[in-house]
């Protein structure tokens, strides 16, 4: 039998591909609805039918998360570049802290062996005096333990010592040596500071003094053991052209008699003390040597602020170094 038209109108078979009809051509509906699917992006099924007819819907959570991870990723892109930057920074500020330390380094080691060297000069004369001349420059009878020599071995000694701690110190980069050295620097410069103070508040008191024990060391002179003391004396008053401490008095208390030693004559020879006063020099050797140190007194502050000048330096190259490095272990470990 035949179906009847009505029959058939629910059940119309799909248009083939060749359909003229014009919602089933090329580039139709179906290219316009993957055009619009694509330009909608990917989303939730119900998303896809609303994008899919061509319907503009609100974007589903998906999309919402996808637009927003954007930002995110920025911000952690520059906090990584923040830390890169600081690093640089930190690493271009340590290899200037390295830099410094080393010229601070190299010129303290240079400083200490000058230093060093200087101490070992100081020692060897020492040295050399106490074995050719004795006890040397000896006329204190009070202190006998106190003569050129003798500083002179005590004083080049530990000059040594302390620039050879700071040599090593420098070289070691040690904090420990280099704080030593500093400190023993220091202790000495403050011991020579109150010195010098000590000298010119007292320097009438240490007038008296100086002459009255310089009048006692008279006694030893030309005894046994005193050969120093004795070499001494001839030496002042030879080149200094005087006679006894105070006068040429001096001596009669020592000889009990009117007899000076054979330094004291104007033409040197052999028993011209026992000569008549006329062929002796008058000068005083206490005031003669004091008005020499006087004349030569800017030789003296020189040589006095050379020395404190060479000590000050010693200090600041000692803590710059120890602070230098206590900033590279700190800031560079």
């Amino acid at each position: 039998m035949r179906r009847s038209s009505t029959d058939e109108s629910t059940y119309r078979r799909s248009p083939s591909p060749e359909s003229k009809e014009p919602g089933f051509a090329r580039g139709g509906p179906f290219r316009r609805c993957s055009s619009l699917y694509g330009r909608a992006g990917a989303g939730d099924a119900g998303d896809a039918g609303g994008g899919f007819f061509g319907l503009h819907s609100n974007p589903g959570p998906k999309a919402a998360q996808a637009r927003y991870t954007t930002p995110k990723g920025n911000k952690y892109v520059v906090f990584y570049l923040d830390l890169s930057f600081i690093f640089l920074l930190e690493l271009k500020r340590c290899s200037m802290a390295r830099g410094c330390l080393q010229g601070v380094k190299y010129l303290m080691f240079a400083f200490n062996l000058l230093f060093w060297l200087g101490g070992c000069g100081v020692l060897g004369v020492g040295i050399w005096l106490a074995a050719t001349q004795g006890n040397f420059a000896t006329l204190s009878s009070s202190f006998p333990s106190l003569s050129a020599a003798n500083l002179l071995i005590v004083t080049g000694t530990f000059v040594m010592a302390i620039g050879f701690v700071g040599c090593i110190g420098a070289l070691k980069e040690n904090k420990c040596l280099l704080l030593t050295f500093f400190v023993l620097l220091l202790l000495v410069f403050l011991l020579e500071a109150t010195i010098a103070v000590l000298f010119f508040a007292y320097s009438d008191k240490i007038d008296s003094y100086a002459q009255q024990d310089l009048k006692k060391g008279l006694h030893l002179y030309g005894t046994q053991g005193n050969v120093g003391l004795t070499n001494a004396w001839s030496i002042i008053q030879t080149d200094f052209r005087c006679c006894g401490v105070s006068n040429y008095t001096d001596w009669f208390e020592v000889y009990n008699a009117t007899r000076v030693p054979d330094s004291c004559c104007l033409e040197f020879s052999d028993s011209c003390g026992l000569h008549e006063p006329g062929t002796w020099w008058k000068s005083p050797c206490y005031e003669t040597v004091k008005a020499w140190l006087q004349e030569n007194l800017l030789a003296v502050g020189i040589f006095g602020l050379c020395t404190a000048l060479v000590q000050i330096l010693g200090l600041t190259f000692a803590m710059t170094m120890y602070c230098q490095v206590v900033k590279a272990d700190t800031y560079c470990a």
